[in-house]
């Protein structure tokens, strides 16, 4: 049933009419905080009587939200783009959209506003609130709703992690008129932003930390215009002392530096307790080169806000900075973790059948979306757990790979025994607690240790202190129990000791930490074509922190038994040290068959999928120009993937070499466009453009362009991306 489809638009055709308009409905009450994209629903009539009218849906965003008439007119256009044009005039079942219902869900009020539209008829607009009941729009709920379809426009634009079926995505602001709109929205909502929440790494969104701030710096900061930003936070500082951080951060994008420390410096005395003002002083003070005194705020903002994550990885950064890697370890251990939250999104049904139109100019470029030989991959390469990391998880693991990228493996492994209580030491500190208990209780005159100690099941004994934080105790002495407090634990820069994992964190934890408890059994020694590589030594298990339970009470005599200077290391940690394992064995088995085959010149083969993997791997190893050329390997393979290409522009950008970033991104809108994203900006292709804008000239791209003798359609495209920064005078739009 072609004739029933939209051209260029995707569509999930429905098994039972009117079943995404329920379940959306249904869902409501589980969506967190920006909510999913706008579903936009239609039923499609041949108006003949004994035929079955058809409900098709599809995703978007990008649509103006502002009012019913701006949602009705996106409805109305679609009334144009049914594919049977010649219906009229042959014996074909004309089918025409009889009405449509667009939803967009308000993520300040968390309701669902939605505009039904009746062709011919008239145009209807009403609130569902969560309960599923219907409640007239005000002027206020139409605001929060225009702002809420935007923020989820610019902050799902390039999230790599969000794909949907029939998503389709159009530019949210076309016009300096929107841009002014949006940022007048903006200054109302303010205050309320934080109830649009953050992302995951931020435990309890603020003023200043939420979703709606990220849109704003994001929006503005990807094209380099921070001044609209700033002019905005000026008039917000007034009011809220706090945005002077990102105030802050705005005029030294603009390399406003001396007025950005007169701001920081003025704030300071209003909100001295406020950690965003003092990691955009940590971050200035990092970029002129001053980490001693980067690492002094560092210290103070985990003091005013220990239960956030940011702050123990600002400190942690800083570390590695400085080359303090024992304090860098410890301090990454006492990070704290929380349950990673994706993007909401829709529940998905069953179809009766999907309408996925791929005709378009720029997608004469792509490869076949056929499955082929390049899709399959190693097994082993696949099972790697790292790429399933998410939230505070990969930004730990990010901090991990950056500790052993400078000082290698064998001396982060000599680190991590250094500081941390390893099982076999604990195992025989144990044993030594054990007999000291059997002597102290069949001893006469034998006197009650100063601590409490569980025992659990399996004859283990733990401190009740939090050992990962404030190091093991050990038995007190007579004499030395004025001196007990110094030998707890080793100072890790005045850091106040917290509480960071229960045991039910923990099975959250287990579980949001994919594969990384149980690991693909490790095969250093054998490459998987069996050619014998270097080996590498896998970690020996640290007695983990573990808050456990027994039934079993503590006898008066017990002692506690352990280490004054080290301490327990997290299991989610200890997990980690195995993904990173996992990482660097199959890294290392891979450069090996690198060298092996070049000196036996032997071509090096892998299918695309492998290449695109092991590009990625170096990526997270920081092994920059290696997962270049596993990716320009890639590029070799008639895989269908955008990947390569988009980490290759991203690279090449970087470099300044406006040529090949061009040809990549050609490639990269050609994939976009094929999945439905209409949209110029943000978008990862306007971010690498702007940025070789701001050193070469927007011109020097435009006539790089032109030289390529591109076809029409592809060059508009293309060109589409310059344009933007003319009509919005981006930097470098001039030359």
């Amino acid at each position: 049933m072609a004739e029933a489809s939209f051209k260029d638009i995707p569509e999930i055709f429905e098994v039972e009419l009117g079943e995404a308009l329920t379940a959306r409905t249904e869902s409501l009450s589980t969506f967190r905080e920006l909510g999913p994209p706008d579903l936009c629903h239609v039923v499609k009539s041949t108006g003949r009587s004994g035929q079955r009218d058809l409900g098709s849906y599809h995703y978007i965003s990008g649509v103006d939200a502002s009012s019913s008439a701006s949602l009705a007119a996106y409805i109305n256009s679609l009334t144009y783009a049914i594919e049977d044009n010649s219906a009229w005039f042959s014996n074909k079942t004309a089918w025409k959209v009889r009405n449509g219902c667009f939803c967009c869900f308000n993520a300040f009020s968390r309701v669902d506003i939605r505009v039904e539209v009746k062709i011919p008829g008239g145009v209807n607009a009403y609130v569902i609130d969560l309960r599923g009941e219907r409640h007239e729009p005000t002027p206020e709920i139409w605001q929060e709703t225009y702002m809420s379809a935007l923020l989820r426009a610019i902050l799902y634009s390039d999230d790599p992690t969000y794909w949907l079926d029939a998503y389709r995505k159009l530019d949210p602001i076309t016009s300096p008129e929107g841009e002014l709109r949006f940022l007048q929205a903006a200054e109302a909502l303010f205050p309320k932003g934080w109830q649009v929440g953050s992302d995951p790494e931020i435990q309890v969104a603020t003023v200043v930390s939420n979703h709606l701030t990220a849109g704003i710096m994001k929006y503005f900061g990807d094209s380099g215009r921070l001044q609209q930003a700033a002019n905005l936070f000026e008039k917000l500082s007034t009011r809220e002392p706090e945005v002077a951080s990102l105030l802050a951060r705005s005029y030294i994008g603009m390399n406003e530096e001396v007025k950005a420390v007169q701001i920081m410096a003025a704030a300071m005395k209003q909100t001295p307790q406020s950690y965003t003002l003092l990691h955009a002083q940590c971050d200035f003070l990092r970029s002129k080169g001053k980490q001693e005194w980067a690492l002094k705020l560092a210290r103070q903002a985990v003091n005013c806000a220990p239960s956030e994550f940011v702050t123990w990885e600002k400190l942690t950064d800083l570390y590695i900075d400085l080359g303090q890697y024992e304090s860098a370890l410890l301090t990454l251990n006492s990070c704290p973790m929380f349950t990673f939250n994706g993007r909401d999104a829709h529940r998905q049904l069953t179809a009766s059948r999907v309408h996925l139109p791929f005709h378009r100019a720029i997608g004469e470029i792509l490869p076949d979306r056929t499955k082929t030989d390049d899709d399959e991959a190693d097994p082993a390469l696949q099972r790697l757990p790292a790429p399933g990391l998410r939230g505070t998880w990969a930004r730990a693991y990010s901090l991990l790979t950056r500790l052993v990228s400078q000082i290698g493996w064998d001396e982060l492994l000599r680190t991590r025994s250094c500081v941390f209580v390893m099982e076999e030491e604990y195992r025989m500190q144990k044993a030594q607690g054990d007999i000291q208990q059997v002597a102290a209780a069949t001893s006469e005159n034998g006197e009650s240790a100063s601590g409490d100690v569980v025992i659990h099941e399996d004859g283990t004994a733990y401190s009740d202190d939090n050992a990962s934080t404030k190091g093991m105790l050990s038995p007190q002495t007579p004499h030395s129990k004025a001196g007990a407090e110094n030998e707890t634990s080793l100072e890790v820069a005045s850091i106040p000791t917290i509480r960071i994992s229960t045991e039910s964190d923990r099975a959250e934890e287990e579980n949001s930490t994919p594969q990384a408890d149980k690991p693909a059994a490790p095969n250093g020694d054998t490459k998987p074509n069996g050619v014998n590589g270097p080996t590498l030594e896998k970690p020996v298990q640290a007695a983990a922190n573990e808050e456990q339970t027994s039934d079993t009470s503590p006898s008066p005599s017990q002692e506690p038994f352990s280490f004054s200077n080290k301490r327990l290391c997290e299991r989610w940690l200890d997990n980690l040290f195995m993904v990173l394992y996992e990482d660097l064995r199959v890294w290392t088995i891979f450069r090996a068959e690198v060298a092996h085959f070049k000196t036996q010149h032997v071509a090096y083969r892998k299918t695309g999928l492998e290449w695109e993997i092991l590009g990625d791997l170096g990526i997270r190893l920081h092994h920059k120009e290696e997962a270049k050329e596993a990716f320009q390997r890639c590029l070799d393979t008639p895989r269908f993937s955008q990947k390569p290409w988009l980490k290759l522009m991203e690279m090449y950008s970087e470099e300044g070499d406006i040529p090949r970033t061009i040809q990549t991104a050609i490639r990269v809108a050609a994939y976009q466009y094929a999945e439905y994203t209409e949209m110029t900006y943000p978008t990862q292709i306007a971010r690498a453009f702007f940025k070789l804008g701001q050193v070469n000239g927007h011109q020097k791209i435009s006539f790089t362009l032109l030289s390529m003798g591109l076809p029409d359609p592809i060059l508009k495209i293309m060109d589409g991306y310059l344009q933007y920064g003319k009509t919005f005078k981006v930097e470098g739009y001039e030359y």
